[in-house]
């Protein structure tokens, strides 16, 4: 079958409603960013030039219709993003710290998302992709976990590359033992896996991030593990190697975002380039263009509609490689 997009990815699209200052009356103020991880990996990617497609359902309701429209201005293909007339669009609170770092708080008992049916799922569809990318927030419910699961299913019976990033948000389970259920169950089948540094030490019990990873390649041989460290960057785990680079200097606004930037840059690479006989070379240079969009992102509000320019990540990295030399 010819393959019509570079990534499908599937899960939660919502409204991420983030801190943007007060009121003259002194109330916070909120701004309402199409967000949900999954979109904002394929936004990522279509700034890249990529071909898209978003699998998914939102509210019939005015958040629902901008977030359609959203997707499409984005180059996302939504011929697979359904509506929901009987539950709401799926919303969350994006609370910042000063530092960047932020909580959430999320208005999803249900929402939207949470309804897709693995009837929805459609085989001929998916199978138009190379990589299948997907995390565990399409899988904290059972209808929408049966989904998930059978879209795995049908990517790897077709021989698509799968990503995953677990994107753990404790709020959204019942118990973080289910959700160390469905994570491993994500590791069982994914071939490329971004994971963050305090979800390595969450799944496998050690502080040391390499001993951690160790674990987890010992236990599932993940092709190729990325763990994002924040501010100090990130690492490629590969064929037994690891590649290091660090992260670039920035005043953050927030950071929501920033690991779903990265994951786009990596599977651009990753689109370009295959999995196979990957150099440290092409380790460093997938690293080091994923942390500066990474870094570009958090200087600014929201996700979707904020992704860098390819040519705004290749500047900052020039001007970083000429301070070194």
């Amino acid at each position: 079958m010819e393959k019509q997009y570079d990534v499908i990815a599937m899960g939660e699209l919502l409204i991420d409603f983030t801190m943007n200052g007060k009121s003259g009356q002194g109330n916070g103020l909120f701004e309402a960013c199409p967000g949900g991880a999954p979109c904002n990996v394929l936004a990522m990617l279509g700034k890249l030039g990529k071909k898209t497609a978003f699998i998914g359902k939102v509210g019939k309701d005015q958040f629902g219709e901008l977030l359609k429209h959203t997707l499409k201005d984005a180059g996302i293909n939504t011929d697979c993003l359904y509506m929901d007339a009987d539950v709401h669009t799926t919303l969350a609170f994006v609370h910042t710290f000063e530092n960047g770092d932020r909580d959430f708080s999320f208005y999803r008992n249900p929402g939207a998302d949470m309804m897709l049916t693995e009837e929805e799922i459609d085989p001929e569809f998916l199978k138009k992709g190379k990589i299948f990318h997907f995390g565990t927030l399409s899988m904290t419910d059972e209808g929408v976990r049966k989904a998930t699961k059978k879209a795995l299913r049908i990517a790897k019976e077709a021989g698509m590359l799968i990503s995953f990033d677990p994107n753990l948000r404790p709020p959204l389970w019942t118990s973080l033992d289910d959700a160390k259920e469905q994570m491993k169950y994500g590791f069982g089948y994914c071939d490329i896996l971004k994971i963050s540094d305090n979800e390595i030490q969450f799944i496998s019990g050690k502080e040391d991030y390499d001993e951690g990873i160790h674990w987890l390649y010992e236990t599932y041989r993940i092709p190729l593990i990325l763990l994002t460290m924040g501010k100090d960057g990130s690492r490629a785990y590969y064929k037994g190697r690891k590649v290091e680079k660090p992260g670039f200097v920035c005043k953050p606004v927030e950071t929501t975002g920033a690991g779903d930037t990265f994951c786009g840059s990596a599977l651009n690479f990753i689109v370009e380039h295959g999995m196979d006989d990957l150099t440290d070379e092409d380790l460093g240079r997938m690293l080091t263009f994923a942390n500066a969009a990474a870094s570009i992102i958090t200087t600014r509000k929201g996700a979707i509609r904020s992704m860098p320019e390819q040519e705004e990540v290749e500047a900052l990295v020039k001007k970083a490689e000429e301070k070194v030399c």
